[in-house]
């Protein structure tokens, strides 16, 4: 089994950036720690701060892997090319925030992907990727 963390603008400061909603964990760190748990699964990662990078690599992915869990992160709320990439593809995506949108900022209730996701799941820290490949097996 094939999937891929896809993770959008800013997660990159994960650790760094508002801790009191993100934590104080690096990203790469809990990668780790997925990589561990997850050894029978081919896991990888892409980050970036660039929306036509984000989309360049979902369709690079989007017809090979067996699936995506993908943090867009404030593109979830202004890009439909984004969403609209993810309606394009065949590989199920997973849509996952670390915090729970829908009790911050009225503009982040709204999401491009959510329409043509698998699922989404936010609002449990960094254990919403682990609950998003757990969904995959």
């Amino acid at each position: 089994m094939k999937i891929i963390i896809i993770n959008g603008p800013n997660l990159n400061l994960l650790g760094k950036r508002e801790p009191e909603i993100y934590g104080n964990q690096t990203f790469e760190a809990y990668f780790s720690i997925l990589k561990a748990k997850f050894s029978h699964v081919e896991l990888e990662y892409f980050q970036s701060n660039i929306e036509g990078e984000l989309i360049s690599k979902i369709q690079e992915v989007g017809f090979s892997y067996d699936g995506i869990v993908l943090n867009a992160a404030a593109y979830t709320h202004t890009s439909i090319g984004i969403g609209d990439v993810v309606k394009a593809i065949s590989t199920p995506v997973i849509e996952v925030h670390i915090s729970n949108t829908f009790s911050r900022e009225t503009f982040r209730h709204q999401s491009y992907i959510s329409p043509n996701a698998k699922g989404v799941i936010l609002g449990f820290g960094m254990k919403s990727y682990y609950l998003a490949l757990q969904s995959f097996l």
